[in-house]
């Protein structure tokens, strides 16, 4: 089970096309969460229905209730991708203050589930003095960045350019967590 992650970064529209829909047809069974932005965006451009038909899961932007099921079967791997700079420094702190963070920050500390993150972040974060700190933190717990500038080059901060989001690199990463 894959449990796919994506916050509001520049081009996240593709997670479909890109990610979900190639993790299926590699077999994977996949559920997605989206952080507020991302989710509003996905709903905005009708994105929902799809991504709910092809998965035959609930797409997930909410908590659920104590008294309601979980909507999705235990995960095997999540990947967060894209992952903002703002979703990057929460997960390498801990933080789970939505319900996509939540689950990923729970896998970090979790026996058995691996992490993959794609960090989708211009030159500015790239160069904020925290940058460093965050992206140890998580190769520290184990989590698997797919980064790099072969992977993704960076920007820089108010040139208005963005590259696509290498999502075959990121299902790469994902399938190489498979035993």
């Amino acid at each position: 089970m894959l449990g796919v992650v994506a916050s509001g970064a520049g081009g996240v529209e593709g997670l479909f096309d890109g990610l979900v829909r190639p993790a299926l047809e590699a077999g994977w069974r996949v559920g997605v969460t989206l952080t507020s932005t991302a989710g509003r965006w996905f709903h905005e451009a009708g994105l929902v229905d799809e991504i709910e038909k092809a998965t035959g899961l609930p797409l997930r932007v909410e908590s659920r209730l104590p008294r309601e099921p979980k909507p999705h079967p235990p995960v095997d791997t999540y990947v967060v991708a894209p992952a903002t700079a703002n979703t990057v420094a929460k997960l390498a702190l801990g933080f789970g203050d939505n319900q996509a963070l939540t689950q990923v920050s729970e896998a970090i500390g979790t026996d058995g589930v691996e992490v993959v993150v794609f960090p989708c972040v211009n030159a500015a974060h790239f160069r904020h003095p925290a940058w460093p700190g965050h992206i140890a933190a998580l190769k520290a717990a184990g989590v698997r960045l797919v980064d790099g500038e072969d992977v993704w080059p960076l920007t820089e901060p108010r040139s208005g350019e963005w590259h696509p989001i290498p999502w075959q690199a990121v299902l790469d990463e994902v399938n190489a967590t498979r035993p």
